[in-house]
């Protein structure tokens, strides 16, 4: 996560439509480019998740299984229900989105932010894969879903709305009073 973090996010690379979405709110990126980054996002998720089916697929016992999908109820690794899963996924973005703004902001020093970032998306992991296998990231779910279909797909609405929901509330609070914070000095 750290070695992708400053091999990309210094160009401002853009992988996860929640962020893409939490940022447009808070005014760090166009509105207008949010439909066209979404799409490449997905697309990416797609060919990532075919590359990963493709080398799982080369062993002889391969079964697919959940595939990493994210889930509830009795598709979520601990058995976690349906409002858990909201919750954990809506938390989750959120605070993801809240480090991302904090950590980009023009007062922080530059080359620490994919510290900050990795280290919470790795928090954020460990938090939630119990719950729903970690999603805060709709084009990766989707990538995911459309492998393993049926259940993944029909619960797939929830790993879209959840994180988008958390990245909208994020960028909303942010743009009220991140921006406006000043240190103490």
């Amino acid at each position: 996560v750290l070695t992708m973090a400053y091999t990309v996010g210094i160009s401002g690379g853009h992988f996860n439509p929640a962020v893409s979405l939490g940022l447009a709110v808070a005014g760090r990126v166009p509105a207008a480019s949010l439909v066209s980054y979404v799409i490449a996002q997905v697309a990416g998720a797609i060919i990532a998740a075919a590359v990963l089916y493709v080398i799982a697929t080369g062993k002889a016992d391969f079964q697919l299984g959940s595939f990493a999908a994210n889930g509830y109820g009795e598709h979520s690794p601990g058995g976690y229900s349906l409002t858990a899963a909201l919750v954990t996924e809506v938390v989750m973005t959120f605070f993801f989105l809240i480090i991302i703004l904090g950590s980009t902001h023009r007062r922080v020093p530059a080359g620490f932010a994919p510290i900050a970032i990795g280290l919470a998306l790795t928090l954020i992991h460990l938090v939630s894969i119990p719950v729903t296998n970690t999603s805060v990231n709709p084009a990766r779910s989707t990538g995911q879903a459309l492998f393993v279909g049926g259940w993944a797909l029909s619960q797939l609405w929830l790993f879209w709305i959840a994180p988008l929901f958390g990245a909208a509330i994020a960028g909303i609070v942010w743009k009220s009073v991140g921006e406006e914070f000043r240190p103490v000095d």
